[in-house]
């Protein structure tokens, strides 16, 4: 019988970059991002520490669209998905191996970036969960889909 067992992963930090969204060569949208999260404590010694982390994240399909369409660099975002490891040779002849978050869910908090008929605007906008579809096909009919860009299968490290 198989033990049970739990890959989920939870974060709340600030975008370091803003998403890149590509789309495979079958037209699979994907795109990737990083988020810092921050920890901040007290040394034995009383001096204030901080320490910063990055994660990498990954998302595909619909979910990608919207990542490429809602979040920027900066913004501060609940990402929750599940660990990933994979290896892959490099250009340069080196086997690597990369660890990521495969997205499930996102939620964006504060200012949003809301798109209009002419481009995106900084205007309030209300927490936007990835699940809340109603509110963003609305959003989806006011724009254009997405530029396409192809991508080079020997590009994708998986």
């Amino acid at each position: 019988m198989a033990s049970r067992s739990l890959n989920r992963i939870v974060l709340i930090g600030n975008l370091t970059r803003d998403p890149e969204l590509k789309y495979t060569p079958a037209g699979t949208a994907v795109c990737t991002f990083s988020i810092a999260t921050n920890r901040s404590w007290t040394s034995s010694d009383g001096q204030a520490k901080e320490e910063v982390q990055y994660h990498r994240v990954v998302a595909w399909q619909k979910l990608a669209e919207l990542c490429g369409k809602l979040l920027n660099k900066g913004r501060k975002v609940f990402a929750e998905g599940r660990m990933t490891y994979r290896t892959f040779t490099g250009k340069d002849g080196i086997q690597r191996t990369i660890a990521e978050i495969v997205l499930d869910d996102f939620i964006v908090f504060g200012e949003g970036r809301k798109m209009t008929e002419t481009g995106p605007t900084d205007k309030k906008v209300a927490t936007i969960s990835a699940n809340e579809e109603a509110a963003i096909k609305t959003e989806e009919a006011k724009t254009e889909s997405p530029k396409e860009e192809t991508v080079n299968p020997d590009d994708i490290p998986f």
